[in-house]
């Protein structure tokens, strides 16, 4: 059992002998001592201050002596005003680093039969343009969510949502069928998803010449845009596709499936996946189709257009349109197909969506609408809302091809590990398949963990430069200790030096630090599956290999002659790599033994 929760336990009899309080040992929480003050865990004790009619400092004092007397993990106590604060008995840590090594997927929590039914909807991309720079953090964080919650003993469905039909997606089809002349990836050697992009950005290019030229002609903005013959045959091919005109349909779905199939791989690269995935074109009618029967129970009403509309007023927000006077539908109503779709497939217990902040409006709205519709999970949805990611040198922008593809980037990723660790020297004598390997793990773990550190509520920039360094808060860094270890332990098995019997041993303050971080393991996964944040576990990876490397460079191991003393370094060690692993592989992080 972990310290803290001896502690908990032991601090709740403790206030039940002492003055009659019935305090859960859940609701008592130790935290760490600060470092200028002695001790390993402190408790506030004003709590108990008003029951036991005694000074914070008294209370505190007695219950102090009670441990002392009663716990045998506490070998001393001080207090400083309200707080606490514990010595734990040194060789006590060693049976806790005991546990961990022996506790099987340590600091997870494996679901049962019975638990809670997650859905996670992440990635949502257009099929009008390939994955970029700000997909990558959403597919980050919801692929990562995904396994934290998972860690946290709920039962987990991955999925996403194609954005498949629309406007957007008939300008890419559109300036194919005006510029294309017949191309196919095939054809120009181009993944799909690239290829229908350059159309997108191709039709952006032609608008905005025609504008200009209606403009000269003495036309304002807006008349200009309502002249525009070219936005008229998108809308066109709009209202075609909606009435399943034969040849657009065709074209649309020749050209989605060059896009999926550039989206298949930029995914497997990355190393992420869905459980199933749903398309907006097979929803959508689905959602109007929720929209009348909401408007029949007079959830709706219809204005004199026809059209259909929500008023929320009452909630604090206005009228919400959800189905337009010719009767095609907004996105709102394409999201209500979905959750309709999704509660028929699965018993859904909580239902979050990892979508930017620009869209809190519309998940506000959406929440209200799904509680009002009969959606149990409806007023429960989790909004996870995130800040945008942009590059040093500003926002990007899809229409006009200034956007970071993914593919781009994971390819200079791996590039710049490879130039970085041949800078270094240290892949020397390895065969190229394991150089390519270690590249390509090394740098995909800098562009994730570059992405994932970072609050994810916060807006960020990010620099390739940055991320790559093999020192300070980043992936390669965590790697490159990661490794490190496992070389001590390959090192020491070639000695001849196994994990022995190390209890009676008393390890120094360095040592029980790294056990102490050790043991919060746990208790960070389940605050970062509370809190959604994967930037608690990077964060938490991080802070635990610095705690290694000062251990690694005060306490010597190998050449410890001492073997109960040189085993409790080597159990450190273990200990701290397969946590390590563990942190990273809840952030879709690879490790390698060496780099």
């Amino acid at each position: 059992m972990i310290v803290d929760n001896i502690i908990a336990q032991a601090v709740s009899r403790a206030v039940k002998e002492l003055y009659g309080v019935d305090a859960p040992a859940e609701s008592i929480v130790p935290q760490a001592t600060r470092k200028e003050f002695e001790g390993n865990l402190t408790i506030v004790t004003f709590p108990w201050v008003k029951a036991a009619r005694k000074s914070p400092e008294q209370v505190g004092t007695e219950i102090g002596n009670w441990l002392v007397d009663n716990e045998p993990a506490v070998n001393r106590f001080n207090v400083i005003k309200g707080f606490l604060n514990i010595v734990i008995e040194p060789t006590y840590w060693n049976a806790v680093l005991a546990h961990i090594l022996e506790t099987p997927n340590y600091g997870l929590t494996a679901p049962s039969a019975d638990s809670p039914l997650v859905m996670v909807e992440y990635s949502s991309p257009n099929t009008n343009k390939p994955l970029h720079l700000g997909h990558l953090r959403n597919i980050l964080l919801g692929y990562s969510l995904s396994n934290i919650l998972a860690a946290c003993g709920n039962r987990v469905v991955k999925t996403n949502i194609v954005n498949d039909r629309g406007i957007h997606i008939c300008k890419s089809m559109l300036a194919w069928q005006k510029w294309g002349n017949g191309a196919t990836p095939e054809s120009t050697g181009k993944k799909g998803d690239h290829l229908i992009g350059d159309f997108y950005v191709l039709f952006d290019k032609h608008y905005k010449e025609e504008l200009q030229a209606l403009k000269q002609q003495g036309m304002t903005d807006e008349e200009a845009e309502k002249a525009s013959t070219l936005m008229a045959e998108a809308r066109a091919m709009l209202v075609k596709w909606e009435q399943n005109d034969p040849e657009v349909r065709a074209l649309w779905q020749r050209m989605n499936e060059w896009v999926y199939d550039g989206f298949d791989q930029t995914y497997e690269r990355m190393g992420v996946d869905f459980d199933k995935i749903y398309y907006e074109s097979q929803t959508y009618l689905e959602g109007k189709d929720k929209v009348l029967e909401g408007l029949e129970k007079g959830v709706m009403y219809r204005k004199d257009d026809g059209s259909v509309w929500a008023d929320l007023t009452a909630d604090g927000l206005d009228h919400k349109l959800l189905l337009r006077a010719d009767g095609t539908s907004v996105y709102m109503t394409q999201d209500i197909g979905t959750a309709k779709l999704r509660y028929q497939d699965y018993p859904i217990s909580k239902m979050i969506y990892v979508v930017g902040n620009e869209q809190n409006y519309h998940f506000q709205v959406l929440s209200l609408l799904l509680d009002r519709l009969g959606f149990e999970w409806g007023k429960s949805l989790v909004h996870f809302s995130y800040g945008m990611v942009e590059l040093p040198n500003g926002r990007m922008k899809s229409r006009e091809g200034t956007v970071v593809d993914a593919d781009d980037l994971m390819a200079a990723m791996v590039a710049d590990a490879k130039a970085v660790s041949a800078e270094r020297g240290r892949l020397d004598g390895m065969d190229q398949q394991e150089l390519d390997n270690i590249a390509e793990v090394v740098g995909l773990g800098a562009l994730k963990y570059f992405l994932l550190k970072v609050d994810p509520r916060k807006n960020m920039t990010f620099n390739p430069e940055e991320s790559i360094d093999f020192n300070g808060n980043t992936g390669p860094f965590i790697q490159y200790t990661y490794a490190r270890i496992r070389s001590v332990l390959r090192n020491a098995a070639a000695s001849g030096f196994a994990i022995g019997d190390y209890s009676t041993v008393e390890p120094c303050e360095r040592e029980i630090t790294l056990i102490q971080r050790l043991a919060d393991f746990p208790a960070t996964v389940q605050e970062a599956g509370r809190s959604y944040s994967p930037a608690l576990i990077a964060n938490y990876a991080y802070d635990l290999v610095k705690e290694y490397n000062q251990f690694y460079h005060d306490c010597t191991i190998l050449g410890e002659s001492d073997p109960a003393a040189r085993s409790l370094r080597l159990a450190l060690s273990e200990a701290t790599a397969e946590t390590v692993k563990t942190a990273l592989n809840l952030l879709g992080i690879g490790v390698v033994e060496r780099m």
